[in-house]
């Protein structure tokens, strides 16, 4: 039953409000997420790595790291083995990156990137760090270098690495 004063109220987005959620960080995380990766995807339209999550990072870190083990890309991108496997193989039937056993370990896999791959490498990196600032345009230069640094801070904690290691080396 509603009382008189808010049943002539029409709720709508504008005034909606998000109760506690107005000042829970997660809940923002979580829903920028979704609409930076809308974004994205609408300007890879077309390309092998729109549509889904783990693909740019891991066709990124394949090239950028010949022969790095599935294991490794799957901690960074906090993947469980199963979806790993199932991003490699996409990314393999794609033609875009190759597996090879390692030499050391004949239990392991080393990715590779294909020249496909590379050239889409090539294509994707301007334009996701085009995309991720332009999303952000309404932010200033400093405070995107701050977000950067506190969100990264955070990544690295859960992804569970040192302070003293990057993601972008």
């Amino acid at each position: 039953m509603t009382d008189d004063s808010t049943a002539a109220r029409t709720i709508t987005v504008a005034n909606a409000g998000l109760d506690v959620l107005e000042h829970v960080l997660s809940y923002y995380i979580r829903t920028i997420n979704i609409a930076v990766s809308r974004d994205l995807d609408d300007k890879l339209e077309g390309l092998e790595v729109a549509r889904g999550t783990g693909k740019i990072t891991t066709l990124l870190l394949v090239d950028r790291h010949p022969g790095i083990r599935p294991s490794v890309i799957a901690q960074l991108i906090l993947r469980d083995r199963s979806a790993m496997v199932r991003l490699v193989d996409h990314l393999e039937e794609e033609g875009l990156l190759t597996r090879e056993v390692d030499e050391q370990d004949n239990r392991a896999q080393g990715l590779f990137i294909t020249r496909k791959g590379k050239e889409l490498a090539e294509t994707i990196r301007p334009i996701v760090t085009k995309q991720s600032r332009e999303f952000f345009s309404d932010i200033t230069d400093e405070e995107h270098r701050l977000l950067v640094s506190i969100l990264g801070r955070t990544y690295r904690r859960i992804a569970g690495l040192t302070g003293e290691q990057r993601t972008g080396a």
